[in-house]
């Protein structure tokens, strides 16, 4: 049930961020493709293969890499105007990893009970 609940949390905060940012670019069923692909890919690589290996920062780091090629690379296969959308994907990567900040603070409480200060 944590993992649920920490799944919709990271998806809702991702498709606001998405959909704040890509809405001029793309319709809401393509921003939903993304943010279900980044939230399965960023969940498994950096909530719960990275976060407890390393640290908040370097779990933070890779997702903000992760969601740029991410969201960059299914934006060019997805959108049909793809202008701007190497500085939208890499605005919402920041917006989405600043985000990812606090949401490992919740899931190393809260979900993977990590003992150590992140």
């Amino acid at each position: 049930m944590n993992h649920a609940k920490a799944l919709l949390i990271k998806g809702i905060m991702t498709f606001a961020v998405l959909l704040l940012l890509l809405g001029s670019f793309a319709g809401l069923g393509d921003i939903l493709v993304i943010t279900l692909v980044l939230g399965v890919i960023s969940y498994l690589a950096g909530d719960l293969f990275i976060l407890p290996k390393t640290s908040n920062l370097t779990a933070s780091l890779a997702d903000l890499a992760l969601s740029f090629f991410v969201i960059w690379g299914l934006g060019l296969m997805l959108f049909e105007q793809t202008d701007g959308i190497l500085f939208a994907a890499l605005f919402a990567s920041v917006l989405i990893a600043s985000g990812e900040w606090f949401f490992h603070s919740y899931m190393a409480d809260r979900v993977l009970r990590i003992n150590r200060k992140i």
